[in-house]
C-alpha cells in the first residue's frame, strides 16, 4: 500500500526472503504481526484450520510451516483488526464508495453487522438478522416462478454449507445454481468425465514422490498454487523431468527457494525448476499437444519397424480405450506446418517435449486456467487426457490428470449438490430423504444466470461468498442487469465491489472466517473441505469472531431457508445447525461416497474420495476410456483483423482470485499499477509504439457492441508474437458474455481477440 508505480526487473527466486518479506508486510498492514503467525502456525495442521485460498493438498505428515506467502495473505486479510463498521457506512453513501478501488474496499477490514440498503439515503444500515430473513423470504415467495431466483456458490463456502445451501434452494424450487466453478474448471468437469468417466483429478499428493515427468501445461503453480512448489522443487532435486508450457516465463517455473529451508535461505542459493519452459502462443497449448501425440505416433511406428519395444501402451489402450483409430487419423492429417504456425513453437522444440514424455515410465499431467478458458476449454482438457492415455498414464502410481482447481473447496461444493444439471439419481435421494419433489429441469450456470437477467428474468440474486460482480465477463452490460434485480444477498467477510453493485433492495450479510471459532448449540464445530486431489479433512477455527453479529455460513443459510420455508418442508434447520455433525450424516445419506463421514475425518489429513479412474474403472457409456478427437488447432475461433492480438487475463502475484493484497506484482516487476499490457518488443515496435506508452484496448467483438479500456501502459516483455496479457478483474470488461465454451459455458478468459491504439487518454486520468 502506497508503493511507488515503477517498473523494475525483479532477479530473485520465487519464494526465498522475497516471500517471507511480502508475508510480513501483509501481517504489519493488517496489525496482525505477533497473532498472525500464532494463527499461522495452526493453518493446515491436524486440528487447525484449512488455508482460505488455494485447495492445494496437504501432506500426509505436514511441517510446522505448511503455509505458503500466499495463504499467510489470506490469513492476514482475514484475521486483521480492521473493522468495516456501521459507522463506515454512516460516512460514505454508495455512490461515494464506487469511486473506491476494489484494493481500498477490502482495506476497510471485516464486516461486523448485518446490513440493508437504504434507497432514501443511498447508504447500507444495521438491520437485525431476523429482519434480514424476512426479506429474503418474503422476496423468494413472491416470486411467480422459483427460476427467478439464482443461488450464487463461491468455492470458499465449507461442505456442509454448500449443502445446506442447495437443500434450500431446491426445495424453492429452482436448480439455478451459478457457481465460480464455470467461470474457471467447468471445462474439466464436463471433458473429463466424456474421457475418462470422472469430472476430476487422478491423482495423490505423495505421486508426485514417484514420478519421472511432471508437466504443466497452462498454470503458474508459484502465484496461483505456491504450496505445489515443494512437490515441484523435490521432484527437480531427484532429477525429474518438468516441461511447462506457459506464454509467460514464470518466475516460480524457473527457479525456487524454498522458505522452509535453511541452507537455501541461508546461502541464497536456490532450485531450478522446470527442464524446459516452451512459450506457447495464447491459444496454441492444441497444437503442442497434437504436435507431443504426432511425436509419439510416429516414434512408436518407427519402434516397431525396427522391432523395438513400443513408445504407446498398446496394452492399455487395446484393453481400456476405445477411440484410437479416430485420434490416428487426425493426428497424421495434422500437418507441422499448422502445428508450429498455431504454437509459436519450432518442430525440434515440440519433438524435443515428446520425446521427454516418452521416456518417463510415470508422468503427471498438471494444467490450470491457461487450458479451460478458451471457447474450446472442453476440448482442450480432452487433449491433455489423450496425451496420458497414450502412455497409459492414468490408474498408474506416480502418474496421472491433475487439474489444479482454484479456491480451496471449490471442488467440494460440487461434489455436495451445487451443480445446475443434477442427476435423476441424486433429486430421487433428496425426495425420498425429505418428502419434497426437488425440480427435475436443468438450472443455470453463471453464463445461463446473466443472459436471463439481461432479458429480465431474474428478481433474486443471493451469492454465497465471492465477488460476483466483479469476476462475471461483458460488465458494462452484466452489472447493468444486477443493478435491475429486485434484492440482492451477499454472505460475505469483507467489503467488495458485488455490494456496490446491488439491486433494488439489498443485503449484506457478514459470516464467520475460516480462522474463526464457529459456537454453535452443541458447542465449537468443525467444518470439512475438498482439496484439488479429492482429500477430504475438518477444518477449526480457533480466533475469537470479529464480531459478536457474525453469524456462521450455515446459520445464516438455515436461518434463510426457515424464514422462506416456514413449515413447508419437514427440515428441522436449528437442528442441522446445532451440530454440524448431523450436516454431515445427512451428506452421507444423499452420497454414498462419504460412507462413515463423521469418523473418517478424525483420522489426521482426513479421508480420500475414492476416483473409479484412478483404479481404471471406467464410468462412461463405454466402460472405457475414450480417445477424443478435437477438430483443428483453434482454441479460440480465428480473426482476420491484420493487426489482432489474443489477450490472456491473468491474476498478479500480489492476488487470489479477486482479492488484491497490493497493487503490484514482484515476479513481473510491477509495483503500484495494474492498469498495465504485457507485450513484446517487436509487436510494439510494429505498431510504432514504444516501451511506455499509453493504450487502448478494444475486443473484436462478433456482435457488434464495443468493448473497450482505455489509457493503459505497455509493458515490453518477453512474450509470444501475437499474444499479449493484462490483469484480471480489470480487463473483464473486454470478454464479451458470448464467448464462452459451448459445452462448459466456461467464459473464454484467456483467449480474446483485442486490437490496440495510442491512448486519447491524458497520464493520471482514470
Amino acid at each position: 500500500m502506497g508503493i511507488a508505480k515503477s517498473i523494475r526487473p525483479y532477479h530473485e527466486p520465487a519464494g526465498g526472503w522475497g516471500a517471507l518479506k511480502a508475508m510480513g508486510t501483509a501481517l504489519v498492514e493488517q496489525h496482525v504481526a505477533v497473532s498472525g503467525m500464532a494463527t499461522l502456525a495452526r493453518m493446515n495442521q491436524p486440528g487447525g484450520f484449512d488455508c482460505p485460498g488455494c485447495g492445494w493438498a496437504d501432506p500426509k505428515n505436514p511441517s510446522p510451516f505448511e503455509y505458503c506467502e500466499n495463504g499467510g495473505k489470506a490469513v492476514a486479510w482475514e484475521a486483521t483488526t480492521k473493522r468495516c463498521t456501521p459507522d463506515f457506512f454512516a460516512r460514505f453513501t454508495v455512490s461515494e464508495l464506487e469511486a473506491f478501488t476494489d484494493f481500498e474496499l477490502e482495506m476497510q477490514g471485516r464486516l461486523t453487522h448485518p446490513l440493508r440498503y437504504e434507497a432514501l439515503t443511498d447508504r447500507y444500515v444495521p438491520v437485525s438478522w431476523e429482519e434480514a430473513f424476512a426479506t429474503v423470504g418474503r422476496h423468494l415467495n413472491a416470486l411467480p416462478n422459483p427460476d427467478m431466483a439464482e443461488f450464487y456458490t463461491s468455492g470458499r463456502a465449507s461442505n456442509e454449507a454448500a449443502f445446506l445451501y442447495q437443500l434450500f434452494a431446491r426445495a424453492v424450487g429452482t436448480n439455478n445454481f451459478p457457481d465460480c466453478s464455470n467461470m474457471c474448471h467447468e471445462a474439466t468437469s464436463v471433458g473429463l468425465p466424456q474421457s475418462i468417466g470422472v469430472g476430476k483429478g487422478t491423482v495423490l499428493l505423495e505421486d508426485f514422490d514417484k514420478a519421472d515427468a511432471i508437466l504443466i501445461f497452462g498454470q503458474n503453480p508459484g502465484t496461483n498454487s505456491p504450496r505445489m512448489m515443494t512437490e515441484l522443487r523435490n521432484a527437480s532435486r531427484r532429477g525429474a523431468t518438468i516441461l511447462s508450457f506457459n506464454p509467460f516465463r514464470e518466475r516460480a517455473l524457473e527457479r525456487f527457494q524454498a522458505p522452509q529451508n535453511p541452507v537455501e535461505m541461508a546461502t541464497l542459493t536456490s532450485t531450478p525448476i522446470s527442464s524446459h519452459i516452451f512459450q506457447v502462443k495464447v491459444g496454441g497449448d492444441v497444437a503442442v499437444l497434437k504436435g507431443m501425440m504426432k511425436h509419439l505416433l510416429a516414434a512408436d511406428r518407427a519402434a516397431q519397424a525396427a522391432g523395438a519395444a513400443p513408445v504407446l501402451d498398446w496394452d492399455f489402450i487395446h484393453g481400456h480405450s476405445t477411440g484410437i483409430e479416430a485420434l490416428i487419423a487426425d493426428l497424421d492429417a495434422t500437418s507441422w506446418e499448422v502445428i508450429t504456425a498455431k504454437s509459436g513453437l519450432s518442430r525440434a522444440d515440440i519433438e524435443s517435449a515428446g520425446a521427454a514424455y516418452a521416456k518417463a515410465e510415470r508422468a503427471i499431467l498438471v494444467y490450470g486456467m491457461g487450458i479451460t478458458q478458451h471457447r474450446h476449454g472442453t476440448q482442450n482438457v480432452q487433449q491433455i487426457a489423450n496425451l496420458a492415455l497414450l502412455r497409459g498414464h492414468v490408474g498408474r502410481e506416480g502418474s496421472g490428470i491433475c487439474p489444479v482447481r482454484g479456491h480451496s473447496n471449490v471442488q467440494g461444493d460440487r461434489t455436495v449438490g451445487i451443480t445446475e444439471v443434477p442427476s435423476t439419481d441424486f433429486l430421487d435421494r433428496l425426495q425420498a430423504r425429505y418428502g419434497f419433489a426437488p425440480p427435475r429441469a436443468h438450472g443455470h450456470n453463471v453464463v445461463m444466470a446473466l443472459e436471463a437477467m439481461l432479458r429480465g428474468e431474474v428478481r433474486v440474486f443471493i451469492g454465497l461468498g465471492g465477488n460476483f460482480a466483479a469476476a462475471i465477463p461483458d460488465l458494462a452490460r452484466t452489472q447493468e442487469a444486477l443493478r435491475r434485480l429486485d434484492l440482492t444477498v451477499h454472505i460475505a467477510t469483507k467489503l467488495n465491489r458485488s455490494h456496490l453493485v446491488h439491486g433494488r433492495e439489498a443485503l449484506i450479510l457478514p459470516c464467520l472466517g475460516r480462522t474463526e471459532q464457529d459456537m454453535q448449540a452443541t458447542g465449537p464445530q468443525a467444518v470439512t473441505v475438498e482439496d484439488s486431489m479429492s482429500m477430504v479433512h475438518a477444518s477449526t477455527g480457533h480466533n475469537p469472531p470479529a464480531s459478536p453479529y457474525l453469524k456462521s455460513e450455515p446459520a445464516i443459510i438455515a436461518g434463510m431457508a426457515r424464514a422462506t420455508l416456514g413449515s413447508r418442508v419437514a427440515i428441522d434447520w436449528e437442528g442441522l445447525v446445532g451440530d454440524y455433525a448431523r450436516i454431515r450424516t445427512e451428506i452421507e445419506a444423499i452420497f454414498p461416497i462419504f460412507q462413515g463421514y463423521n469418523t473418517r475425518i478424525e483420522a489426521p489429513g482426513g479421508f480420500h474420495l475414492t476416483s473409479l479412474a484412478r483404479e481404471r474403472i471406467w464410468a462412461t457409456p463405454s466402460g472405457k476410456a475414450q480417445f477424443l478427437v478435437c477438430e483443428g488447432l483453434c482454441e479460440d475461433p480465428a480473426v482476420t483483423h491484420p493487426d489482432a492480438l489474443w489477450l490472456s487475463t491473468m491474476r498478479s502475484h500480489d492476488q487470489y482470485n479477486t482479492t488484491l493484497y497490493s497493487l503490484s506484482d514482484r515476479y513481473r516487476g510491477v509495483y503500484g499499477q495494474r492498469d498495465v499490457l504485457f507485450l513484446n518488443r517487436d509487436e510494439i515496435a510494429r505498431r510504432g509504439l514504444k516501451d511506455g506508452d499509453r493504450v487502448d484496448i478494444a475486443t473484436l467483438s462478433a456482435d457488434g457492441v464495443e468493448r473497450a479500456l482505455r489509457g493503459f501502459r505497455l509493458i515490453a516483455y518477453d512474450f509470444p508474437a501475437g499474444s499479449c496479457a493484462a490483469y484480471y478483474p480489470e480487463t473483464n470488461p473486454l470478454v464479451p458474455l458470448y464467448a464462452h465454451d459451448p459445452q462448459s459455458f466456461t467464459p473464454s478468459s484467456k483467449g480474446v481477440p483485442v486490437r490496440i491504439a495510442r491512448s486519447t487518454l491524458q497520464p493520471g486520468a482514470q
